[in-house]
This record gives C-alpha cells, sequence and structure tokens, in this order.
C-alpha cells in the first residue's frame, strides 16, 4: 500500500485555515511544523510510556486514579488529530486507507474498545508504530529506499533458502526421533514434537537445558546435532549474500537521480518523471546507459 507523502487541499479551503493546518501537519520545513512533529512524537512517547507503566500490576493499583484519565487523554488528543488530519485533506478515505492513516486508527481504537472488552487498551503499545514519522520529519524517507535492495536479494533467494529449510527441517525431525527412541520420556523426551523443540534449540546452539541427554548415546547424538548447527550457520549467509551482490550490482544500472520533488532516487534510464510523486526529473547524468 503506497504511503500517502503529499495529500491535496480542496481548492475551494486553500487560502483558509485548512491550508494553515494542511502546513503544520504535513510540512516538516518550517518553525511551525517542525514544533508541531516534535510535540506530537513527545506526546507519543508518553502515552508509550504510560500503557508500558499501567501494564505492571502493582503500579496499577497504586497509580490507576491518574493513569486512567490520563490514558483517556492522550487518546481524545490522538482522537482530534486524526480527525483534523481528515479534514484538511481533499480525499480523507485516501488517507485514512494509507499506511499512515490505519497506523493513526489503530493507535486510539483499543482504548474505544476497551469499553466493549476490558483489557483491550494494552493494544495502545501499538502508538509506537507512530515514531515511524521521524523518518518523514528527519528527512530519511529517502533512505528507506535502500532497504529495497535488502528485500530484493531476499526474494530472489527464496527459492535456495526453501531448500536450506528443508533440510533443516529434514534433519530436525531424524534427530528428534532419534532421541525419542534413545532417550524417551523417562528424560524429558515425551514425544517426537517435544523432541523436535530440543532439537531445534539444540541446532541452534542455544542450549535452554530445559531438556537434556542423560545418556552416552543421546550426548553423542546431541553432540553431532550441535556440529551440524555450527556447520548450516554459514549456508543461509552464505546465498543471501550471493544475491545481495547481484542486487547491488543490478541497482548500480539504476539512474541515481534525485526528484526535486520528493528526494527519491533509483529511476530507471531514461525515466522523464519521477516513479514516486510524478513530479519531472533533471536531465540524466548518463548512470547505467
Amino acid at each position: 500500500m503506497r504511503l500517502l507523502l503529499d495529500p491535496q487541499l480542496d481548492p475551494a479551503t486553500d487560502t483558509g485555515w485548512r491550508r494553515t493546518w494542511f502546513d503544520i501537519i504535513y510540512r516538516h520545513d518550517t518553525p511551525p511544523s517542525r514544533r508541531f512533529d516534535l510535540t506530537l512524537i513527545g506526546v507519543i512517547v508518553a502515552s508509550v510510556l504510560v500503557v508500558m507503566a499501567d501494564s505492571d500490576t502493582s503500579f496499577h493499583a497504586r497509580h490507576a486514579g491518574w493513569l486512567y484519565p490520563l490514558e483517556w487523554a492522550f487518546t481524545l488528543l490522538f482522537s482530534v488529530e486524526y480527525a483534523v488530519r481528515l479534514m484538511v485533506v481533499r480525499r480523507p478515505l485516501r488517507y485514512a486507507l494509507s499506511v499512515w492513516g490505519i497506523i493513526d486508527l489503530l493507535s486510539i481504537l483499543p482504548t474505544y474498545l476497551s469499553m466493549l472488552l476490558p483489557g483491550s487498551q494494552s493494544l495502545l503499545v501499538v502508538r509506537v508504530l507512530r515514531m515511524l514519522r521521524l523518518f518523514r520529519i528527519l528527512k530519511l524517507t529517502q533512505y528507506v529506499e535502500e532497504g529495497g535492495v535488502l528485500v530484493t536479494a531476499l526474494w530472489r533467494s527464496r527459492r535456495k533458502l526453501f531448500v536450506f529449510l528443508s533440510a533443516i527441517i529434514t534433519v530436525v525431525v531424524i534427530f528428534a526421533a532419534l532421541m525419542y527412541v534413545v532417550e524417551g520420556p523417562a528424560h524429558g523426551f515425551t514425544s517426537i514434537p517435544a523432541s523436535m523443540y530440543w532439537a531445534v534449540v539444540t541446532m541452534a546452539t542455544v542450549g535452554y537445558g530445559d531438556i537434556a541427554p542423560q545418556t552416552g548415546l543421546g550426548r553423542f547424538i546431541a553432540s553431532t546435532l550441535i556440529l551440524i548447527g555450527y556447520s548450516v550457520i554459514a549456508v543461509p549467509t552464505g546465498i543471501y549474500t550471493s544475491e545481495l551482490v547481484g542486487s547491488l550490482r543490478d541497482a548500480d544500472r539504476w539512474d541515481a537521480r534525485g526528484c526535486p520533488g520528493c528526494g527519491l532516487e533509483g529511476h530507471g534510464p531514461g525515466a522523464n518523471f519521477c516513479r514516486g510523486c510524478g513530479h519531472a526529473l533533471p536531465a540524466s547524468t548518463g548512470k547505467g546507459e
């Protein structure tokens, strides 16, 4: 789902209060808008801290008298902000269905739901997702594009990783069955699924110790599985690294021109308009051509 980076105002109200609040809420390069953004981030952090503190039973018992009103105060404040965001854009539904709009809505719904479903207010920790606005406030949006290279490399290596995971699951099932037969319920291996849990923990070299082999043969099998675990750790890393190098090589072939409108980079060779906002691009640098 595409992020709504630049909602448009209703032309009939471009010079009214909606225009003023649109600039304050959606722009990040003026003193009023930056003060609004920083204040919003501070309120978000404070509301999340209140929810976290309220989850502690003893703290809630001592301070419920002010935690509950404070939680509702934050909710009403975010509700007003959400309503204003919808009122100052030309297409409110477009914003409501955008990623930011959904996050804003989810940040206020749990408090209202708590009147019907007690305990659901704990879901208010979703407000921490609104901290993602820092990427836009600090002009970091363009760097998110670099993450696309990592995702592309992961997608390209999906088949190899699937084969690798299939092999790992097969090894886990085989060793789990062996330990179930060798150790048995007397030593904690009550079933093959329980033994599979032990095999995963052992292969990952985590070693919780809640289930451990007691016989000599069982310890030999466990040692073998540990060595296998060490040997397979590098396999997915190598697969992903290989595809990442290929993705980086492909990315270098793309045009590095930045869009004057939104700053987005990585346009196709010969592109005349930004693939993000549609703004006209400057003359091609010739990179990748």
